[in-house]
């Protein structure tokens, strides 16, 4: 059956995200359609910033700054659009929460900039502008360094956010799942202040799309038995919903929306 366009560069987005490096003519097998096609969809790609063409193919945009979140954003826009109205279901007015750096929580924020009374701890750079600049909420950046590639403050949060109170809920993205270590990155910075935040929240949400289930991350940042929640899209699997569910889980699973192009 024909792979549509989109559907070609969300795969292509993942495979670069997994690998790096693509070539046309891997492509081409794996898509069946000319090479022609294929140049079409790297180059409308490269106009967009999400990946740089090379002879032959192209690689990942990972280590440039900007296109490192542009990248990110994009990618499986619907599932996480999906997700995060239903994680903001479970935001009323006047809750302290905490939104961490990843595109899932940019998504949320975009659902939360109508609520009242809200005060928001979050390490991420967009999110708190998108915020400041749509909604009356009240943001707090907990300091620490920027960290261009995904646009959040890591370091030393942790001794900002200690002996001030608790954080009703906090929502987060992820790297990797695991029903053994819980929720991981792949950069220890990143981890490092998430963890932190996690550590003063009482409640804590996974938000990501299916995608992440299997992909691998070094560092824990929630272990399974403080996850309350998580919301990911139908691409999940059976077996880890039921797995996660018995480690008393609740698993949120959305049905994205069909239709026309989101990246």
């Amino acid at each position: 059956m024909a792979v549509s366009e989109y559907e070609r560069e969300q795969q292509i987005l993942r495979q670069l995200e997994s690998s790096s490096r693509i070539s046309v003519a891997d492509l081409v097998s794996a898509f069946e359609v000319s090479a022609v096609t294929i140049r079409k969809d790297l180059d409308l790609l490269e106009q967009r910033g999400l990946l740089r063409r090379v002879r032959g193919g192209a690689v990942s945009v990972e280590s440039a700054d900007e296109g490192a979140f542009a990248l990110r954003l994009r990618h499986s826009r619907r599932e996480k659009t999906a997700i995060a109205t239903a994680a903001a279901k479970h935001v009323d007015d006047g809750d302290v929460i905490a939104l961490d750096s990843s595109t899932t929580c940019y998504y949320l924020a975009t659902q939360l900039v109508a609520r009242r009374g809200l005060v928001v701890v979050t390490n991420g750079l967009r999110t708190a502008m998108l915020l400041q600049e749509q909604s009356t909420a009240t943001v707090l950046l907990p300091g620490g360094v920027i960290r261009r590639a995904s646009s959040s403050l890591v370091g030393q949060i942790g001794d900002v956010l200690q002996g001030r109170g608790k954080i009703r809920k906090g929502f987060f993205g992820l790297r990797g799942l695991s029903s053994e270590h819980g929720m991981l990155e792949l950069s220890e910075d990143e981890a490092a202040a998430k963890r932190a935040i996690a550590k003063v929240c009482v409640q804590r949400y996974g938000l990501f799309d299916s995608g992440k289930v299997d992909r691998f991350g070094l560092y824990p940042f929630v272990a399974p038995e403080d996850v309350d929640a998580l919301f990911t899209d139908d691409g999940i699997d059976a077996e880890t919903a039921t797995t996660w569910r018995a480690l008393g889980v609740d698993v949120h699973i959305v049905v994205p929306e069909p239709g026309k192009r989101t990246a």
